[in-house]
């Protein structure tokens, strides 16, 4: 074969490897950024994992804001002071020193001296997670921190069951509260009765029960999401170290649900609510 024929043969070649080659995929986009809304940093006496394990995390669920408590203080205090890049940190005051104060801070005088002091670092956006069940809202105690966050324009995050979450507006109708759990199993009809009553709700759905039934959203949960699409928001819990452990499959979890969701409604839900909520 001469060298013209070689050199065009070779062109030929070159040419059918390109034209059989498979076509290079896009990059897969970046799965869809949540703000996670109920994040405990526990500092008990230390804490599960260091700061910057705890960030790189973040990044690598695509987790863009947290709603930041922990017990004590001192762990908001140091993922909100780190001012992490990529990373919005919206502090709460959680009234909480030791677990045990779970039990008991509704009736005692010097958690509210607590709030007050940490409230005086200018930063902090709301109060809690805090615990009630039924009556046990009905404190003056409660009631007190419910006017001191109406009064500084704070926002509560209260575990409470339907009754709790009852008092806590009777005690101030001009109170902002995010409802962790949404109940955990109170029924969706009633949670949207909770939605119209309360202008001031929102509801946020880590260890909700019912959402879902074998990964596929229910009718009822769907048609809710739809209709309030504004009043919801997601949150980890990482209440114990279990719940670090499985971070990436909460995230993933939740994904799952909201690509089942209009694009709009999901993205409500995943960050943009909260968004709307505490930038400040």
């Amino acid at each position: 074969m001469t060298g013209p024929l070689r050199r065009h043969a070779r062109l030929l070649a070159a040419l059918l490897v390109l034209a059989t080659a498979p076509v290079a995929r896009a990059a897969d986009p970046a799965p869809l950024p949540i703000f996670d809304a109920h994040l405990h940093y526990n500092w008990e006496p230390a804490p599960y994992y260091p700061l910057e394990k705890v960030l790189n995390l973040f990044r690598q669920q695509n987790v863009t804001g947290i709603l930041a408590t922990s017990r004590p203080n001192d762990g908001t205090r140091a993922l909100y002071e780190a001012k992490p890049k990529g990373l919005w940190v919206v502090p709460f005051i959680r009234p909480y020193r030791v677990r045990a104060d779970i039990q008991t801070w509704m009736d005692d005088p010097s958690i509210q001296d607590l709030i007050e002091t940490e409230y005086k670092r200018g930063y902090y956006v709301g109060i809690g997670e805090f615990h009630l069940s039924g009556k046990g809202a009905a404190t003056k105690w409660v009631k007190r921190t419910v006017d001191f966050a109406v009064e500084k324009n704070l926002y509560l995050h209260a575990h409470a069951d339907d009754e709790a979450l009852e008092i806590l507006f009777a005690h101030n109708p001009k109170a902002r509260i995010v409802w962790a759990h949404t109940g955990f199993s109170t029924a969706p009809e009633k949670v949207a009765a909770y939605l119209e009553r309360y202008p001031a709700l929102w509801c946020e759905l880590s260890y909700r029960y019912g959402i879902t039934s074998g990964g596929k959203l229910t009718a009822e949960w769907k048609a809710l999401f739809e209709r309030y699409p504004e009043r919801f928001l997601l949150g980890s819990d990482t209440w114990i170290n279990e719940r670090w452990d499985s971070y990436g499959s909460t995230m993933s979890d939740y994904r799952s649900w909201l690509a089942q969701l209009p694009r709009d409604v999901a993205e409500k839900i995943a960050f943009r609510n909260a968004e709307r909520l505490f930038r400040r």
